[in-house]
Protein backbone atom coordinates (compact mmCIF):
# COMPACT_ATOMS: atom_id res chain seq x y z
CA UNK A 1 0.00 0.00 0.00
CA UNK A 2 1.21 3.41 -0.79
CA UNK A 3 0.28 6.18 1.06
CA UNK A 4 -1.06 9.58 -0.92
CA UNK A 5 -1.17 12.78 0.67
CA UNK A 6 -2.02 15.48 -1.84
CA UNK A 7 -4.37 16.05 -4.31
CA UNK A 8 -1.98 16.29 -6.64
CA UNK A 9 -0.58 13.12 -6.28
CA UNK A 10 -4.38 11.61 -6.73
CA UNK A 11 -5.04 13.60 -9.61
CA UNK A 12 -1.87 12.30 -11.40
CA UNK A 13 -2.75 9.15 -10.30
CA UNK A 14 -6.07 9.32 -11.53
CA UNK A 15 -4.91 10.75 -14.64
CA UNK A 16 -2.72 7.79 -15.70
CA UNK A 17 -5.61 5.52 -16.31
CA UNK A 18 -4.19 3.35 -13.96
CA UNK A 19 -6.88 0.51 -12.03
CA UNK A 20 -6.26 1.31 -8.62
CA UNK A 21 -8.10 0.94 -5.53
CA UNK A 22 -7.94 3.87 -2.68
CA UNK A 23 -8.61 3.33 1.09
CA UNK A 24 -10.11 7.02 3.03
CA UNK A 25 -8.75 5.57 6.43
CA UNK A 26 -9.31 7.24 10.13
CA UNK A 27 -6.74 6.49 12.44
CA UNK A 28 -9.30 7.22 15.22
CA UNK A 29 -12.02 4.96 14.32
CA UNK A 30 -12.28 1.00 15.37
CA UNK A 31 -14.02 0.49 11.97
CA UNK A 32 -11.48 2.06 9.98
CA UNK A 33 -8.86 0.30 11.63
CA UNK A 34 -11.06 -3.08 10.58
CA UNK A 35 -11.51 -1.82 7.01
CA UNK A 36 -7.65 -0.97 7.05
CA UNK A 37 -6.86 -4.32 7.84
CA UNK A 38 -8.86 -5.96 5.27
CA UNK A 39 -7.52 -3.85 2.92
CA UNK A 40 -4.24 -5.01 3.98
CA UNK A 41 -5.27 -8.91 3.77
CA UNK A 42 -6.32 -8.29 0.01
CA UNK A 43 -2.75 -6.62 -0.86
CA UNK A 44 -1.36 -9.79 1.13
CA UNK A 45 -3.06 -11.92 -1.52
CA UNK A 46 -1.12 -10.62 -3.64
CA UNK A 47 -3.05 -7.46 -4.71
CA UNK A 48 -1.57 -4.42 -6.21
CA UNK A 49 -2.01 -0.78 -6.95
CA UNK A 50 -3.34 0.19 -3.47
CA UNK A 51 -3.61 3.39 -1.97
CA UNK A 52 -4.72 5.14 1.00
CA UNK A 53 -5.07 8.91 2.47
CA UNK A 54 -5.79 9.52 5.83
CA UNK A 55 -8.16 11.96 6.63
CA UNK A 56 -7.50 13.70 9.38
CA UNK A 57 -3.64 14.21 7.40
CA UNK A 58 -5.68 14.18 4.11
CA UNK A 59 -8.71 16.66 4.26
CA UNK A 60 -8.77 18.72 1.35
CA UNK A 61 -7.72 15.49 -0.19
CA UNK A 62 -10.47 13.16 0.86
CA UNK A 63 -12.87 15.84 -0.10
CA UNK A 64 -11.48 16.65 -3.29
CA UNK A 65 -12.42 12.81 -4.27
CA UNK A 66 -15.47 13.10 -2.80
CA UNK A 67 -16.91 16.23 -4.83
CA UNK A 68 -14.72 14.97 -7.77
CA UNK A 69 -16.28 11.59 -8.33
CA UNK A 70 -19.91 12.33 -6.69
CA UNK A 71 -19.01 9.43 -3.77
CA UNK A 72 -20.16 10.98 -0.77
CA UNK A 73 -17.68 10.73 1.95
CA UNK A 74 -17.24 8.06 4.63
CA UNK A 75 -15.02 6.45 6.78
CA UNK A 76 -13.33 4.08 6.15
CA UNK A 77 -14.26 4.00 2.22
CA UNK A 78 -12.66 1.76 -0.58
CA UNK A 79 -12.59 3.22 -3.92
CA UNK A 80 -11.93 1.22 -6.84
CA UNK A 81 -10.48 3.53 -9.99
CA UNK A 82 -10.62 1.53 -13.50
CA UNK A 83 -10.06 4.17 -16.61
CA UNK A 84 -9.98 7.23 -14.77
CA UNK A 85 -13.47 7.05 -12.87
CA UNK A 86 -14.84 4.84 -9.91
CA UNK A 87 -16.61 1.81 -10.68
CA UNK A 88 -17.21 0.54 -7.17
CA UNK A 89 -17.08 1.68 -3.58
CA UNK A 90 -17.68 0.19 -0.14
CA UNK A 91 -17.85 1.67 3.46
CA UNK A 92 -17.52 0.52 6.78
CA UNK A 93 -17.91 -3.65 7.31
CA UNK A 94 -18.59 -3.83 3.50
CA UNK A 95 -14.72 -3.68 3.11
CA UNK A 96 -13.49 -7.13 3.41
CA UNK A 97 -11.01 -8.67 1.55
CA UNK A 98 -13.53 -10.86 0.00
CA UNK A 99 -15.47 -7.63 -1.45
CA UNK A 100 -12.60 -5.94 -2.42
CA UNK A 101 -11.59 -9.57 -4.70
CA UNK A 102 -15.45 -9.66 -6.13
CA UNK A 103 -15.15 -5.47 -6.73
CA UNK A 104 -11.73 -6.32 -8.80
CA UNK A 105 -12.82 -9.97 -10.76
CA UNK A 106 -15.78 -8.15 -11.55
CA UNK A 107 -14.87 -4.54 -12.84
CA UNK A 108 -10.98 -5.46 -14.00
CA UNK A 109 -10.91 -7.09 -17.45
Amino acid sequence: MKKIDSIEQFDKLVDSGETFFMLKHSTTCPISSAGYDEFAKFENAGNENLYYLTVQDSRDLSNHIAEKFHVKHESPQAILFVNSDVVWHASHFKITSKSLAGAKEENVK
